[in-house]
């Protein structure tokens, strides 16, 4: 599709940076999110990819805001009213009407004073986590060139980790904020379930979507978090850390040795840690009872408009939704009762203001332009991982504390439901810690 500027989308500034001049028009918000025109927006250059190029939406935050001088971006699965929600797929965009309300996610970073420079790239309608869009490209992952920037928050891990904006709405299903956070090297969270509202965003399975973001830092990450969850962050610290044995296990054997090295500093930092296997089983058998019932969800979510259009998707994706469709209802039931077993589980792990440390992805990202298959059967080992958060309904936030091979990967804390403003003062004060242990190497 053509771009509707000169130049390609990008992010206002790089951080730190006030507003351009502007130079295109937008169509904007008041602050009900209703249409109004606002200024002009920038058009300037999108080196990595991450910004859509069939859409010039953009709003100038509110002036003296917490957030005011931010530029963020958001996944184009986020209603800005006046423009179409593209969804990362043609003919999705084709079939649909401009949005006549923006996201309230997005409306409340506007009046707290961000600017959102434009929309990002996402996985067809986000069912993927490795970030390839066949019809609009994969964003470069400035952390691992030659690498996937993980999905499908795709674009706006891709233009935080570049430093072209400050930070970055995406969505979290499956994975979809916590993986790319670890291949990029971003600080993400996958929210409580339904702590943050998912008013004007496109649907994909509803028991289990989630609006996360990204930041580099900690500081801002945590800025960002007290307007979404609209609490303090409190400087805090989990009374007690789980080390997820069996999570660390299924990992390569060179990422879970780098991110040990971190988790006896987060241990003394916490002060009561012990090491257990969260599953009493086997913790690959978990996964598979959320495939069943995401998948189900998923298809319902888009199988009219699936029959009606009869839409341009990727093989991965079409199989991922024929697949769906073959989802019995006994398999539904069973799906049901292994999901509460492993809610039961995890709460019981979870009580008394606990929380578990573990991989965040099983390995680092891997090089574009792999076959269906080596996708495939990547995402489905690393389900095992984002399983967890996404069955217990809880949050969970990674940290991009080390790399190997010269790439990020992360490590993840996951909370009770409702403890996200614990995970995200945790994280800080972990980011500070390291800071501080910094400037002592540096004098001594």
């Amino acid at each position: 599709m053509g771009n509707r500027h000169a130049a390609s989308r990008s992010a206002v500034a790089r951080a730190g940076d006030g507003v351009p001049p502007t130079t295109g028009c937008s169509n904007g918000v008041t602050g009900n999110g209703e249409m109004t025109m606002t200024r002009p927006s920038p058009t300037f250059e999108d080196p990595l990819n991450a910004f859509c190029k069939d859409t010039d939406a953009y709003l100038a935050g509110a002036e003296g805001g917490p957030l005011s001088g931010l530029t963020f971006a958001a996944k184009d699965i986020f209603d800005v009213a006046g423009h179409v929600t593209g969804g990362g797929n043609p003919d999705w965009k084709a079939t649909h009407q401009a949005a006549v309300k923006t996201a309230w996610a997005v409306q409340v970073l506007v009046d707290a004073g961000a600017t959102m420079a434009g929309k990002t790239i996402t996985d067809e309608l986000t069912r993927g986590i490795f970030g390839e869009n066949p019809h609009y490209g994969t964003p470069i992952n400035p952390r691992a060139p030659g690498c996937v920037p993980g999905g499908s928050s795709s674009g706006s891990a891709s233009a935080v980790a570049g430093g072209l904006v400050d930070f970055a709405l995406g969505s979290d299903t499956g994975g979809s904020v916590r993986v790319p956070a670890s291949f990029c090297g971003l600080y993400g969270l996958r929210p409580t379930l339904g702590r943050i509202s998912f008013d004007g965003v496109l649907v994909q399975a509803p028991s289990y979507d989630t609006i996360g973001w990204f930041a580099r830092d900690a500081e801002t990450f945590a800025r960002v978090g007290e307007i979404l969850l609209g609490s303090q962050i409190p400087e805090a610290t989990p009374r007690r850390l789980v080390i997820a044995e069996d999570a660390f296990e299924v990992a390569d054997r060179p990422v879970a040795d780098a991110l040990l090295s971190k988790v006896e500093m987060l241990a003394a930092l916490v002060g009561d840690s012990t090491t257990e296997r969260v599953s009493p089983s086997q913790l690959t058998d978990w996964p598979g009872q959320q495939g069943v019932l995401q998948s189900r969800e998923a298809w319902e979510s888009a199988r009219d408009w699936l029959d009606r259009v009869n839409p341009r998707l990727s093989f991965e994706v079409a199989q991922r939704y024929v697949s769906a469709g073959a989802v019995t209802d006994a398999d539904v039931d069973a799906a049901k009762l292994a999901k509460a077993a492993v809610v039961q589980r995890m709460d019981e792990v979870l009580a008394g203001g606990t929380v578990v440390c573990l991989p965040t992805t099983k390995t680092t990202a891997p090089p574009r332009g792999q076959s269906a298959s080596d996708r495939t059967a990547h995402r489905l080992r690393n389900s095992t991982l984002t399983c967890i958060a996404g069955t217990t309904g809880g949050p969970q936030i990674n940290l991009p504390l080390v790399e190997v091979d010269g790439m990020p990967v992360g490590l993840s804390l996951i909370g009770a439901r409702g403890s996200d403003e614990i995970l995200i003062g945790f994280a800080r004060r972990v980011a500070r810690e390291i800071e501080r242990l910094a400037r002592l190497a540096q004098s001594d």
